[in-house]
Formats: structure tokens, C-alpha cells, sequence
């Protein structure tokens, strides 16, 4: 027996579309009701009536995607977690935590009608869960842009700007040899979008200026950030201007420059892309691109209460970036 998710598929529109097609509670133009009108019969569908009263009514709740994987910092995702959870109680919501990464997650909060909105976060560039999120019959949200973006809402800090500021920063400030110390190799690979936009900036602006960047994956730890540092220091010996996307290595990298005597900012000019407060907790601080995950997570809510009051096309929204400086960029010795 088809399934309303048959037709919205068959149609290449969302369920919400599909639902208002049958319902009549909104306009929807000629060309589109009539793909949706032809997919149903083709698929013989016949809307349940008590399905469509149930799918209509409203929970209050926000279910909120988190997957749990190891290496993640809880730290910074409870950053967004919070923004999401103070934002939904202005609107009278509460905020169900889901913790899985699987598909069929969206799909039980779909079928279960367990909340009038889903907010995603921890997204890939190419995202197994994109087209079930598509299909959704209700908002969806991604804190993250994919790749491809089309039927989708989106919001982030704009990375690739951040990457670009962060390395004209230091190239302005004299730096020719520059190195990002970035996300993972883990999350290079699974190809997580925030690490992949930022270092696509990085790479971006150095070769608008004729420069080539070392762009070496860290693992989030405090560890991890020493490793990777003595190996820069060892591999790549005239490197003045560091870009550092990995804040739970930030300490370690900082603290090793001490050890090596190349410390912030005489031996080495440092920009540091991170949550609130933690560049200027450093033993030395250092200037700093803030990623405002409280905001993100109120603006993904009013995004989502927006599309629950009126269904529109995708749309994507980028934080721009801004400099805290704490002088920890000088010209090279």
C-alpha cells in the first residue's frame, strides 16, 4: 500500500506539499499540484482521514539530532544545545534529544508525530539523511550546510569566511609561511562540512596571495595538539602564522609553541577559530574567530517555528565571521 512518502518521492516535492495538496490548507501552484495529483494516482494513494488529523496536530516539541560519535566535544555541541533549548521555551516547545545518527531516527519522529520540528546538527557534506529530511512532512532545520542545499534550511557560522579572515589576518600582518591545524582526520573523511568549508577558506585566500598552505588534521585533544605541533615545527621549520580549527587542541598547541621557544606571538602568530571564551583562557591568548553556537541554535528554532507557520522554499543562512584580537598576530621575526 503506498504511503504519503511514496507520493511525495514520485512528485520530487516534501511531504508537507503533498499534505496540502490533499488538504487544501494552502496554495500550491498549478504545475506542482498536478505532479502531486498525478503521483497519486499513478500510486493509487488514499489519505487516511483520522492519519491526516493526527499528522496535524501539534506535540510542542523540537526533536534535536545530535549523534553522539566518539571524539565529540560535548562541550561545544551543548553551546548549540543550549541556544536551541532557550530559544524553543519562547515558543512554548520542548526540545526532545535524539542521539542517534540513523535514518530511520527521522523516520520514527515522522510516524510517531513525536515533535512539529527536527533540528539537525553534526551534518556532512553529503549527508546520508538528506533525503529523508527532504520527504519530512514537518520542518526540518540542519545547523550545517551540505553540499547540495536545494528544498533545505540551513544555518551556520559562515566557515569558509572565517577561513578567509583568519588567513588574511596573518598574510596582512606579513606571514608568507601559514599552516591549519584543523579538525580531525576523522572528520576530514567523513567529510563534516564545518571542517571542510574552513579549510577550503584557509587554502582559498593563501593562494589569492600566492601562498601555499600546510593543512594538517589534529585529533580533539589536548595531546593531540602538542603531536601535531612538534611535527609542524619539525616538518615545516618557517612557518610563522598558524590557523587553528580544533578547540579542544588549542591549549595543547599553545602550550607546546611555549616548550619549543617559539611562543605566541613572537615565535608564532596565532588565530584561533572556537566557541566562546576559550581562546582568552589560554595561558597565552590568542585572537580568535568566535563560532556563536547559542545564536545558531536560536535562529535554527525561529527558522523552524517560521516553516511550521508557513512552508517555503529552502534557504540558507551564514553567520558572518568577526576578529577578537588578544595580540597573538605580530609580523614574523
Amino acid at each position: 500500500m503506498a504511503t504519503i512518502g511514496d507520493v511525495a518521492r514520485a512528485a520530487g516535492v516534501s511531504l508537507s506539499t503533498v499534505s496540502y495538496v490533499i488538504s487544501g490548507k494552502r496554495p500550491i501552484s498549478q504545475p506542482t499540484r498536478e505532479r502531486v495529483e498525478r503521483a497519486i494516482r499513478e500510486l493509487a494513494f488514499h489519505p487516511h482521514a483520522g492519519a491526516q488529523a493526527l499528522a496535524s496536530a501539534r506535540s510542542n516539541v523540537i526533536a534535536l539530532m545530535v549523534p553522539f560519535r566518539p571524539g565529540i566535544n560535548v562541550a561545544i555541541i551543548m553551546e548549540f544545545v543550549a541556544g536551541v533549548v532557550t530559544a524553543a521555551r519562547t515558543f512554548d516547545h520542548d526540545v526532545l534529544l535524539l542521539t542517534e545518527e540513523d535514518v530511520q531516527e527521522i523516520d520514527r519522529v515522522a510516524a510517531r508525530s513525536l515533535a512539529d520540528a527536527v533540528i539537525v546538527m553534526d551534518v556532512e557534506s553529503e549527508d546520508p539523511r538528506l533525503p529523508s529530511l527532504r520527504a519530512l512532512d514537518r520542518p526540518a532545520v540542519l545547523i550545517g550546510v551540505p553540499e547540495d542545499t536545494s528544498g533545505l534550511a540551513c544555518v551556520d557560522l559562515d566557515f569558509a569566511a572565517a577561513g578567509r579572515l583568519a588567513t588574511r589576518t596573518l598574510i596582512d600582518a606579513g606571514h608568507t609561511h601559514i599552516a591549519l591545524i584543523g579538525a580531525s582526520r576523522e572528520r576530514f573523511a567523513r567529510r563534516a562540512n564545518y571542517a571542510v568549508r574552513m579549510r577550503d577558506g584557509v587554502v582559498e585566500q593563501a593562494a589569492r596571495s600566492g601562498l601555499e598552505v600546510h593543512v594538517l588534521p589534529c585529533d580533539p585533544t589536548y595531546a593531540g595538539g602538542s603531536d601535531v605541533l612538534a611535527r609542524l615545527l619539525t616538518d615545516h621549520p618557517d612557518v610563522t602564522g598558524l590557523v587553528v580549527h580544533n578547540e579542544a587542541a588549542l591549549a595543547g598547541i599553545v602550550d607546546a609553541l611555549d616548550r619549543a621557544g617559539r611562543p605566541v606571538p613572537s615565535g608564532m602568530s596565532v588565530v584561533a577559530i572556537n566557541v566562546a571564551n576559550i581562546a582568552e583562557g589560554l595561558r597565552r591568548p590568542v585572537d580568535s574567530i568566535t563560532v556563536p553556537g547559542h545564536d545558531i541554535g536560536r535562529i535554527a528554532v525561529q527558522m523552524a517555528m517560521a516553516r511550521l507557520e508557513q512552508d517555503g522554499p529552502g534557504e540558507t543562512r551564514l553567520v558572518a565571521p568577526t576578529l577578537t584580537p588578544h595580540g597573538s598576530v605580530a609580523p614574523p621575526a
